[in-house]
């Protein structure tokens, strides 16, 4: 024991000097970047929560999309009998009109609408102020045919079914001339989502939408135009074309680009710049309108900022002009960008690096801190050391600017992986890779385990205390679990409702009979690590630096501390309980308490968990 004891003090002196000579390095080579971005200082304390509209909320039944609004997007054939989706039904049983159709549960999820809208959000807005979220990041609300909305047919209108009254406002769209913004009127989605906006202000709240600029959808309106007047059409080199119809033939010639050749997605068209000119004076157009809906130069009315969809595929030089148009509005806009695979099929992240150089974003999403906590507290067959864990979390901290690292998305699931939960039940597995039943029908889509839990409940301790902006996907919070789209879109778990346990699967094979309730004490988990960020400081703007790293036991630590406390917060990766000497581990330990975590006593650890020390003599 006592030469277990001395070989960790030598490692935590080591990872001490260490850390000290990082951090002198870290300040002279951010002293010598001469653009570093001025990031929103909001966004600093921010708690990211991200909604999903049409699974978020039903507030409003009578505006819910019907058969006729699933037209212009995939699967494309014209349905004849088709249903709102029950909220509460087991996720994978088929209704009677999925049944008819005869073709399974993954045709048929596209088809699936649930009616979530504006005004489930607005509804809702008491109850993200109860659970301690301040920042608010929506899925787009554009109009489209999709369920996801990722293919928009409009940018200057909300989707008339998140709204009153769709009918009349689809009479407002056929009044307007889409390319003229004199001519655009407020539709009643468009107005409620204002009152969305206000509401959230009102809570001292921030809100910003998902921009999706690389494509569009097939009833997007100058994609239309192009393919009813071919090169005729004024909008032509918008997108990409190749082949233009030849009305002398039958056939239909018409070909174009699409998004990872999906053709309901037609590809905007770019050149070393970026998007053409029309293309980029309707986008300037459509922030302003949001950003600034009366005109009147206060932003106050519109959004706060904008999350960018597959950012890395816009040219950069179209984003610095973009960045020009929103902070002239509002100084105070948050832009973030959607930055991750350079590689998918090689698992290779990008280096956001080069687009947080002061004139493009302010964030990316940061898929990278998924990715290590799966490593280090998820994986058993290839889980990663201590020191592993240090060196992926140095990465960003060597190679991102120093301000943006304070407002990074910090996440653990999107719209675009499988939940936290299900993350936690299928170790040994690459992010966002075969987390999907069509790519492995033995992917667990059970209930987590109470082991499971803990361990999600540990990495929540390390996202909350560490570097950037922690954030939360939606139903996260309450327990839910899912694999990879679409079953990570499920309709959110509320305390009103009686939902049905979930007992199919989609291809047949025995599962367990799964609960579907709101995880009560996950909820007053999320509630506390959400309070324990607001009340300290120096864990959403304090300094940082790694001061245990002992790969023998697995045991992980780092410090964050500003002019009047500092917290550390010490993790043991392993499965086994660790012993601990906390004379070594806290200097002085009697000026130490413990502030957040369960310890089985003042020298041992329980396996995968985590436990945070505050110090308070620091002034």
């Amino acid at each position: 024991m006592r030469h277990n004891l001395k070989k960790m003090k030598i490692k935590i002196l080591s990872a001490l000097f260490f850390g000290l000579i990082v951090s002198s390095v870290l300040v002279s080579s951010c002293e010598k970047q001469s653009k570093i971005s001025a990031v929103p200082e909001w966004a600093i304390d921010a708690i990211w929560y991200q909604i999903f509209p049409d699974r978020f909320y039903n507030g409003d039944v009578n505006n819910d999309p019907t058969i006729e609004t699933l037209e212009g997007t995939w699967p494309y054939d014209k349905q004849t009998e088709w249903a709102i989706m029950p909220w509460t039904s087991d996720w994978y049983k088929l209704q009677p009109w999925e049944e008819k159709n005869a073709r399974g549960f993954y045709y048929n999820a596209q088809l699936r609408r649930y009616g979530g809208d504006i005004h489930g959000i607005i509804n809702k807005l008491d109850y993200l102020q109860e659970l301690g979220v301040n920042a608010l990041y929506l899925n787009p609300i554009f109009e489209s045919a999709s369920s996801h909305k990722y293919g928009a047919t409009m940018y200057h209108h909300i989707d008339n079914n998140f709204g009153p009254d769709p009918e009349e406002d689809i009479a407002i769209w056929n009044r307007e001339t889409p390319d003229n913004p004199v001519t655009w009127e407020w539709t009643s989605a468009d107005k409620l989502f204002l009152k969305l906006i206000d509401e959230v202000h009102k809570r001292d709240m921030k809100i910003i939408i998902d921009g999706v600029f690389n494509h569009v959808g097939l009833p997007f309106w100058a994609f239309v135009d192009v393919k009813q007047k071919g090169n005729a059409s004024k909008y032509r080199d918008w997108f990409v074309i190749k082949a233009y119809d030849d009305p002398t033939t039958p056939e239909n010639e018409f070909e174009y680009q699409g998004w990872y050749n999906v053709p309901d997605l037609p590809e905007v068209w770019e050149d070393d710049n970026g998007p053409c000119a029309g293309f980029r004076q309707h986008i300037h157009d459509i922030v302003r309108r949001w950003m600034d809906p009366n005109g009147d130069g206060d932003p106050s009315d519109g959004i706060d900022g904008w999350r960018l969809d597959v950012a890395e595929m816009v040219n950069k030089n179209f984003w610095r002009d973009f960045r020009k148009w929103v902070r002239e509005i509002n100084s105070e806009a948050y832009i973030t960008g959607e930055v991750w695979w350079e590689n998918f099929r090689d698992n290779i992240m990008f280096n956001a690096s080069p687009w947080l150089q002061g004139d493009i974003f302010d964030a990316t999403m940061n898929y990278r801190f998924a990715d290590a906590m799966l490593k280090a507290f998820v994986d058993q067959k290839y889980q990663i050391l201590p020191s592993q864990l240090d060196s992926l979390l140095l990465f960003v901290r060597e190679n991102y600017p120093r301000d943006n690292q304070k407002v990074l998305q910090n996440l653990m699931a999107s719209h675009d992986t499988e939940r936290f939960a299900s993350m936690v039940a299928n170790p040994d597995r690459w992010i966002d890779h075969a987390s999907n039943l069509n790519y492995d029908e033995l992917f667990e889509i059970r209930k987590p385990t109470d082991e499971e839990r803990q361990i999600q409940k540990t990495i929540l301790l390390f996202q909350f205390t560490y570097i950037g902006a922690p954030y939360i996907y939606y139903g996260d919070e309450v327990g839910m679990w899912g694999a990879d789209d679409p079953d990570c879109r499920k309709p959110m778990v509320w305390e009103e409702f009686k939902y049905e346990d979930e007992t199919h699967h989609p291809f047949g094979l025995e599962r367990s009979s799964d609960t579907v309730e709101i995880d009560e004490e996950l909820f007053q988990f999320y509630k506390s690590i959400i309070k324990l960020r607001k009340e300290h400081e120096s864990l959403r703007r304090g300094k940082y630096g790694t001061v245990l790293i002992d790969d023998d036991r697995s045991l992980f630590a780092f410090e964050r501390w500003n002019d009047a406390e500092s917290i550390r917060v010490i993790f043991n990766l392993s499965d086994q309980s660790q012993a601990i000497d906390p004379d070594e581990f806290l200097p002085n330990k009697d000026t130490w308490t413990i502030l957040f975590g369960d310890s089985e006593s003042n020298d041992v650890i329980k396996a995968k968990s985590g436990v945070a020390y505050i110090n308070t003599t620091n002034g």
